[in-house]
């Protein structure tokens, strides 16, 4: 008995490696595709769209993670998301040429301020600019969800409180026209190690980062939701009660998953703040943090590989419209949400996982596989079926 568990096992764990070596097959084909093929295809406008979008998936990424594999609805995303931009776009202002005549960002001169403010000081290092995109909105999601958590505050509550400190966010550097130029925002990015940021082969190699910056992630979303680990998340999603019962507190846990979630927003928004040129407190706003839910939905929860699908349709179906109906592309965004809610509950992906092949059969007229072949194939149940036909 032992022994044939033990080989049931070895089986199990080879099926599972050469599922995990297909999945990493096909992310590295579709890598390959985004980075040679796509280009090929695509003007240099639509490519630099397709790679802020692709920063946006990252974003999706981190909410899938908490909302779909955690149960956590957070409707305040946009505030980390911000402050990554923010810190590498005040590495970009301080690169600046050595003719100009002021080592001041210019809004800072119109302002009247005459001396750099020290915490951006730190920011002519490339590497501290690196850590502080990383770190910076991580540990403030750790910090905020800690304080959220540990009084075992969650559903509609969590949402609300994350709603709260986006609007604390977004007012606070609404109104910080001396330090980060307030409404405004900061832009007018010239270089990068040197190299002219909107030249093209520069944009084409932050279009390169962004795409292995999302491979990246999404390895470190699909082990974080592998195993014991990723059990135990949608467990804490399930019932957390039971959770507790058990002898696990959820806390720590909820902690750190948030706090992953909000240094991959933090990411993004470099990656965003890169590849548009302008980052400004707008991104903090609610409408912003409530739509990259959206993007999930639509994808589909829980499946990761939906909430990229999700960030990616929905921004092109954005784009597209507004192009071609500037005045009434609204209406069309706001039937395709009801469209997803009312029709796809499970989003996208949940679709063609429930749905999908029946409706492929359909098309194709193609039978159904048997679910059990080797059943088929077994000669005594072979026999019993035609006894007990006759």
């Amino acid at each position: 008995m032992a022994v044939d568990i033990a080989v049931e096992r070895t089986r199990i764990d080879g099926s599972k490696r050469r599922s995990l070596m297909v999945e990493a097959g096909i992310v590295l084909a579709v890598a390959l595709f985004l980075i040679l093929i796509v280009p090929l295809l695509l003007s240099d406008f639509r490519l630099n769209l397709m790679g802020r979008f692709l920063a946006l998936a990252i974003v999706a990424l981190g909410i899938d993670l908490i909302w779909g594999f955690t149960g956590l609805l957070s409707l305040g995303h946009g505030v980390f998301f911000t402050l990554g931009g923010y810190a590498l776009a005040m590495h970009l202002k301080l690169q600046i040429p050595p003719t100009a005549s002021s080592q001041l960002p210019e809004f800072m001169s119109l302002y009247g301020v005459t001396e750099l403010p020290w915490f951006w000081q730190p920011f002519y290092s490339f590497p501290f600019t690196a850590l502080a995109v990383l770190f910076l909105p991580g540990i403030l999601a750790g910090l905020l969800g800690y304080v959220i958590f540990r009084n075992r505050i969650r559903g509609v509550y969590f949402s609300i409180l994350t709603q709260a400190a986006t609007i604390i966010f977004f007012n606070f550097f609404n109104g910080q026209q001396k330090l980060f130029n307030g409404t405004n925002g900061l832009t007018d990015f010239r270089t990068l190690f040197g190299l002219e940021v909107n030249a093209p082969g520069t944009k084409y190699g932050f279009y390169v980062v962004t795409i292995l910056t999302l491979v990246v992630a999404y390895a470190l979303c699909r082990w974080l939701t592998s195993g014991r680990f990723g059990r135990l998340l949608m467990a804490i999603r399930d019932d957390e009660s039971r959770v507790r019962f058990t002898g696990y507190d959820p806390t720590g846990f909820k902690v750190l998953v948030f706090a992953i979630s909000g240094a991959l927003a933090g990411i993004a928004g470099a990656l965003f703040t890169l590849q548009t040129g302008i980052i400004s407190p707008n991104s903090m706003n609610i409408a912003f943090s409530i739509e990259m839910v959206i993007w999930v939905a639509i994808g589909g929860r829980a499946t990761l590989i939906g909430a990229i699908l999700g960030a990616l349709v929905v921004n092109f179906a954005k784009s597209l419209l507004s192009e071609r109906f500037p005045d009434i592309w609204l209406f069309f965004q706001g039937g395709l949400f009801l469209l997803v809610v009312m029709f796809l509950p499970d989003g996208i992906i949940g679709w063609l996982r429930q749905n999908g092949k029946n409706w492929f059969r359909q098309i194709t007229g193609s039978r159904q596989i048997a679910t059990y072949p080797s059943l088929e194939e077994d000669p005594e149940v072979e026999y019993e079926r035609k006894n007990i036909g006759d």
